[in-house]
């Protein structure tokens, strides 16, 4: 047979594969009494509160082992939210000295430890609200840059968007 012949075949590899695997399909299924067969493709839904910023999936923003874990609302170490969370503590924040100052000069001691919570340090992460992120945003044209903590932007969920913009976060994104 010439090559003219060969292409002339009405096989294709999809066909043989197609077919192979029709084949396959109908033997699983009636082996296992029909409980096993093809389906159609389904589309993944992915929860939003489980994506970041950047819209890839939330990544921790402490691990076993790190002074402060586990940060966040629910302490489990992602700076993830629910309904209950009224301070919105979606920012994953390298905080700095200054902002340490400044969130306790507004009523939120973050530095003293108590009860289990160690007290946080210059450079340690924690889990921010996004308001206070905002306020001490603001907050450095009088006080300086480095009143704003360093944001994590694997760890900073989506809905932090909610209350400030991506450019801001960017900004000051933390790069070790």
């Amino acid at each position: 047979m010439n090559l003219r012949g060969i292409l002339s075949i009405p096989l294709t590899l999809s066909t043989i594969l197609t077919g192979r695997i029709q084949t396959i399909s109908h033997s699983l299924s009636t082996s296992f009494g029909g409980g096993i067969g093809s389906r159609s493709a389904t589309t993944m839904v992915l929860d939003p509160t489980k994506l970041n910023v950047l819209h890839a999936p939330l990544q921790p923003h402490t691990k076993e082992g790190d002074s402060t874990h586990p940060t966040g609302f629910q302490r489990d170490g992602y700076c993830w939210g629910i309904e209950q969370d009224p301070g919105n503590h979606y920012i994953g924040g390298v905080v700095s000295k200054e902002f340490l100052e400044y969130s306790k000069d507004q009523g939120n001691d973050l530095m003293t430890p108590r009860g289990g919570f160690p007290g946080l340090k210059d450079g340690c992460r924690w889990c921010l609200c996004v308001n206070r992120w905002k306020e001490a945003m603001f907050a450095s044209e009088k006080l300086g840059e480095k009143v704003v903590p360093r944001v994590d932007l694997s760890s900073t969920a989506l809905h932090a968007l909610k209350g400030v913009s991506l450019e801001d976060l960017k900004k000051y994104e933390y790069k070790p």
